[in-house]
Formats: structure tokens, C-alpha cells, sequence
């Protein structure tokens, strides 16, 4: 009866593997889809990274945007999709940071040219003052 027994889980055990393993051969012969959209998104963050003065302010995250968006471009062309979507969302990681590092050069830049203007202000009363 114990023999029975050990017999019956083996087989169990096998199967249970034997599923196991099909799911994976199936979810890694699984075709992975041209990721056109993030292809999408990625270059419209680098367009807008470029007009909200990436070149001027974030040129090296600009330019390391661009470069990793041509390769994803590449990648798509060569129908590596894995690889174009990592590269699609580097660039779209690296527009983002020069949109932003933009902005806020820019803010910086305005701020100072404010604070400029206060400081001859605060000259032109205190000399009208005496």
C-alpha cells in the first residue's frame, strides 16, 4: 500500500512540473509586440525636452536622449524589440530630466534677473532716500 502511495505523488509531482514548464516555454516563446506607442511617447519627450530649451540648458541629457532614441530606432528597424522599448524609455527618462533641468535653469535665470532688479531698486530709493 505505502508503494501505492509514492507511486501516486510522483505522478502528481510530475505533472505538476511538467505544466510548470510549458507555461514557461510558452511565456518565453511568447512574440513581444513592436512597442510602438512608447516608440511614441519617446520622441514626443525628447521634442519636448528640445523646445523647452534642452539644447541651451541640458545639452548632454538632450544629447544622450536623442542618441538612446536613434538606437531604439535602430532596434525597432531590426525588429529587436526588447531592445528598442529599454531604449525608447531610457530616452524618454533622459528628455524628461532635460525638460526638467531646463525649466528650472530657466526659473533660476529669472529669479536672479529679479532679484537684480530689486537690488537696484532698493539703490535708486535708498539714494533718493538721503
Amino acid at each position: 500500500m505505502k508503494k501505492f502511495y509514492d507511486f501516486r505523488s510522483n505522478q502528481i509531482m510530475y505533472k505538476i512540473a511538467a505544466n510548470a514548464a510549458s507555461a514557461i516555454l510558452i511565456a518565453g516563446c511568447a512574440g513581444i509586440q513592436a512597442p510602438t506607442e512608447q516608440m511614441a511617447v519617446s520622441k514626443v519627450a525628447v521634442s519636448n525636452a528640445s523646445s523647452a530649451g534642452g539644447n541651451e540648458f541640458a545639452p548632454l541629457q538632450i544629447k544622450s536622449a536623442m542618441e538612446k532614441m536613434d538606437g531604439a530606432e535602430r532596434a525597432m528597424a531590426a525588429e529587436n524589440y526588447l531592445k528598442a522599448r529599454q531604449l525608447a524609455e531610457q530616452a524618454q527618462a533622459d528628455a524628461q530630466l532635460a525638460a526638467t533641468t531646463a525649466r528650472s535653469a530657466k526659473a533660476q535665470k529669472a529669479a536672479s534677473a529679479l532679484q537684480e532688479g530689486n537690488r537696484v531698486l532698493r539703490q535708486e530709493i535708498d539714494r533718493n532716500a538721503q
